[in-house]
């Protein structure tokens, strides 16, 4: 998405895209423009208010704590998935703007040893996510769509994960998508562990869908993906647990966890979200006793959790889950849950503050 930055907190927030003479320019328009930074106002508020070191490892080992990302060519990282054919390596991508690009990231370090290149594809034009299949099958999704549900159609990538890291250029495949109820906008891709399908879940401030694709991707034509299960949250990123049985969608300001059951989810409780300057991306650790929280920006770090309900295969659950069913937005500021309550508090002030400026 568009983004302005923000010297003050480090933070960024939504702009409008620029105009293109397909677009409307009216007042519905200028709506769109100012309705979107309201939420992410309200986070960089927080973030500047309230704001937790982070604990990332700096060159530890350890980087399953926690890491930060140090190499200057990734500052808009959109996505995260942990490799399992290389334990340790973190893989992620820049937003729109960089090129046909994943990188592969040492957590004990931080630092890159491989840049693959993507060929065999079209220009991407709004990565948000990447997941790791069946197979060591990595995708990536060039699902974003900066006009809120313009373009025709969209597209994810595949290709095999790389048995050496090194830079090098891999061939591979694309797949044209659509959703069956039009187009929309979407950050967060997952790939079943055990089945290889794919799903997506839209981006929508009011709550969005679980979208299935088919069994198997086709090349030959188009992929259309149906929704299949509402997602209570303004979800920015997601991941399916290696033992298939949970589902972590996090947003901007918090995170939900269902029951997986092969697509067919169960809402469960709420994430400990720690706050970011522009949370973006979340995976499963290859052992799945933690959720890995990546953000945007220079120098961006990669906090851990320990995953909710001793899902995941995890051996110890989350101090700072809850059960509760009611709202998508649970969250901490490093375990303080006080803390928690109180920026959500602030927050939820703040948009209904600058919603009624606005209908004035």
């Amino acid at each position: 998405m568009g983004r302005v930055g923000c010297e003050a907190c480090h933070a960024r927030l939504p702009v409008a895209p620029p105009r293109h003479p397909s677009v409307n320019t009216g007042p519905g328009w200028q709506a769109w423009a100012m309705r979107r930074p309201f939420a992410l106002l309200a986070g960089v508020l927080l973030v500047g208010a309230f704001a937790a070191p982070a604990s990332a490892a700096d060159g530890d080992g350890n980087g399953d704590q926690g890491f930060t990302i140090k190499d200057s060519r990734i500052a808009e990282s959109s996505g995260l998935a942990a490799s399992r054919l290389h334990p340790g390596i973190y893989w992620t991508h820049n937003d729109s703007g960089d090129g046909p690009y994943i990188y592969a990231v040492d957590s004990g370090t931080g630092k890159t040893v491989a840049r693959v290149t993507l060929s065999g594809i079209g220009a991407p034009r709004d990565t948000e996510a990447i997941s790791i299949g069946p197979g060591n099958q990595i995708y990536v999704g060039d699902i974003g769509d900066n006009l809120g549900g313009k373009w025709p159609y969209v597209w994810i990538y595949r290709l095999p994960e790389p048995k050496k890291l090194v830079d090098q250029t891999v061939r591979a495949t694309q797949y044209v998508v659509k959703y069956t109820d039009g187009a929309r906008n979407a950050e967060s891709l997952v790939i079943d562990p055990k089945t290889g399908r794919a799903y997506i879940i839209d981006k929508n401030e009011n709550g969005g869908h679980l979208y299935e694709g088919p069994a198997k991707l086709s090349t030959s034509g188009t992929n259309y993906f149906k929704p299949v299960a509402t997602v209570d949250l303004w979800a920015t990123d997601a991941a399916i647990s290696p033992d298939d049985k949970q589902l972590a969608v996090r947003g901007y300001f918090g995170g939900i966890y269902y029951d997986w059951n092969g697509g067919r989810i169960k809402r469960k409780g709420r994430l400990n979200v720690p706050l970011q300057g522009q949370g973006e991306s979340i995976t499963y650790t290859v052992d799945g006793s933690k959720l890995m929280y990546g953000s945007e920006g220079a120098d961006s770090s990669v906090q851990a959790q320990d995953v909710p309900g001793g899902g995941g295969g995890s051996k110890s659950s989350s101090g700072g889950a809850s059960s509760s069913a009611s709202g998508g937005s649970g969250g901490g500021m490093g375990g303080n849950l006080k803390v928690g309550a109180l920026a959500v508090a602030v927050a939820a002030a703040v948009v209904f503050g600058i919603r009624r400026l606005l209908r004035r």
